[in-house]
């Protein structure tokens, strides 16, 4: 209950709108990839939050920092206590609007720019970040890679273990919406 009352507080927060034909999720999958020549670093959320207004065209994402899964549980407590700062900044999230005129009520598969901010461990970035959108039988799914560079989020890196974590980390978004009720 408590997420779902999470999900439609997000929702309404970001979209302001009561009458839109709005679409969400709270299953979506979220992962991000680290490779350097010494260790790769894989970590993956099935808990991303999304809406999309689907007339206006803009979208929301957030996901938990503490919902993001490794294979090694010592980086995995790392990673939220000393990078992340998860008890400091819980969430990291996205919300933009898509650059391109497209028709969301069609099926098909569409190839977009979304412009709106990023933010991460409290750092909110201007970016744009392209992605498909595919809609097929009343949903819609959105899949995106893109990089995010740790400095530009004040996200510090002892160098003592530099070598073990890359600069600039993939981002992974594979989610699907569902028309909101």
């Amino acid at each position: 209950m408590k997420k779902i009352l999470l999900t439609l507080a997000f929702a309404f927060s970001i979209m302001q709108v009561c009458n839109a034909q709005l679409f969400s999720t709270a299953t979506g999958n979220i992962s991000f990839f680290s490779k350097t020549p010494v260790e790769d670093i894989d970590a993956h959320s099935k808990t991303g939050l999304g809406v999309m207004n689907i007339e206006k065209l803009e979208m929301a994402f957030k996901v938990a920092n503490p919902s993001f899964e490794f294979h090694n549980k010592l980086m995995q407590e790392h990673f939220n206590e000393k990078y992340m700062e998860s008890e400091k900044y819980p969430f990291s999230q996205f919300s933009g609007k898509i650059n391109e005129a497209v028709d969301l009520t069609k099926d098909g598969e569409y190839k977009v720019t979304v412009t709106g901010k990023l933010t991460i461990h409290g750092v909110e970035k201007g970016r744009t970040i392209s992605g498909v959108i595919v809609v097929k039988d009343g949903q819609i799914n959105i899949k995106s890679d893109f990089k995010v560079l740790v400095k530009d989020h004040n996200i510090e890196i002892p160098k003592l273990v530099t070598a073990k974590i890359a600069e600039e980390i993939t981002v992974s978004v594979d989610i699907t919406l569902l028309p909101k009720k």
